[in-house]
């Protein structure tokens, strides 16, 4: 969904189109969840149900050059991007015709052609390889810029704090945003970080821009990130960027605790009065821009595409078993002189 008007204020047609894509990602993940809870998925399912708007608003930011990166929090990302659902379901799925051959499940949606770079399941392991992309738009003389997304948790890990040295060392134009959803895992900031008002903060160590912002507060929250990218884009400054959310469900969907380390009716009143989707689907109704009606057909469109995408998984097939000695090196596949003989690092 990228290109959309680079002026803050939206169209009606663009502004039907974020809550789309938020519909989509909700149905998606919702449709995952039946068959993981079903027995039909293996490993992880990190879900983003509250998380929608932002990576439906950073997309709605990029140019054709922009690049975008994640933790493993990243379906949301994956979808918003262009991925399509048939490939992510097959995928997590475990099946050939998944956006990694069936080979990685949940930390393995990387598509170069949407320009979504994966992603990561070793905690905040995302940041440095962000800023490997945003040296090579640099190096290239390319006007794009780099989103790199990563948990509250993310921010305590050494990784995070090179990868902010580096950017504003370099003068990167990379963009770190944070989706604090105040719980990293099943422990909150408050327990996990000794700056706990503003984790943005950080960012004054390294001489870098930071800001904060609602992720529900649409407008706003994608006035702040066109600020942000145009001054990467156009200065190289890099940016921090906390954006607060919230997490409906567990830290993943085998997540047992997730009444334990923060009480039912918090997130209660989260799903009934935070929700993004309800959100922004009343704004549309009050500025006269869409009818119910209308949002529920759309709803159910989404629906039958999430439908369609789990029926598109099941019948696709495993990978072979011989599949596994495939896609680890580029030279072996490509039965290159370096693949033939074994000599991937050194020469005699």
């Amino acid at each position: 969904m990228s290109g959309l008007s680079h002026d803050p204020s939206l169209t009606p047609d663009e502004k039907i189109l974020l809550w789309r894509e938020m519909v989509r990602i909700r149905c998606f993940e919702m449709e995952a969840i039946k068959y993981y809870q079903g027995g039909r998925m293996g490993g992880w399912l990190n879900v983003q149900i509250g998380q929608e708007a932002i990576p439906v608003v950073i997309r709605s930011v990029m140019g054709p050059l922009d690049q975008v990166i994640s933790s493993y929090r990243c379906l949301g990302h994956a979808i918003a991007s262009g991925m399509t659902m048939c490939s992510c379901m097959a995928e997590l799925f475990g099946k050939r015709d998944g956006a990694s051959k069936g080979k990685g499940g949940m930390h393995s949606f990387q598509s170069p052609k949407t320009r979504f770079w994966g992603g990561y399941g070793f905690v905040g392991t995302q940041t440095p390889l962000a800023c490997g992309l945003a040296f090579g738009l640099k190096h290239r003389g390319e006007r794009g810029v780099v989103f790199c997304c990563l948990g509250d948790g993310a921010v305590n890990q050494g990784a995070f704090h090179e990868a902010l040295n580096l950017a504003a060392l370099f003068h990167l134009p990379v963009i770190f945003i944070i989706e604090n959803n105040r719980y990293a895992m099943g422990t909150s900031v408050a327990r996990s970080s000794a700056m706990t008002d503003c984790l943005a903060r950080r960012a004054e160590g390294y001489g870098m821009d930071w800001d904060t912002v609602e992720a529900n507060a649409i407008p706003e929250f994608r006035s702040k990130l066109l600020i942000a990218h145009r001054r990467a884009r156009d200065q190289c400054r890099p940016c921090l960027l906390e954006v607060f959310t919230y997490r409906f469900e567990g830290h993943n969907i085998a997540d047992a605790n997730k009444f334990k380390y923060r009480a039912k009716a918090e997130v209660i009143d989260h799903q009934s009065n935070h929700d993004p989707i309800q959100l922004w689907g009343a704004t549309l109704v009050q500025e006269g821009i869409a009818r119910e009606e209308e949002l529920e057909a759309i709803r159910a469109q989404a629906m039958a595409e999430a439908k369609e995408a789990s029926q598109f998984a099941k019948d696709s097939p495993f990978p072979s078993a011989d599949a596994i000695l495939q896609d680890v090196y580029w030279e072996v596949d490509h039965q290159t002189t370096a693949g033939k003989t074994g000599r991937h690092f050194f020469n005699d």
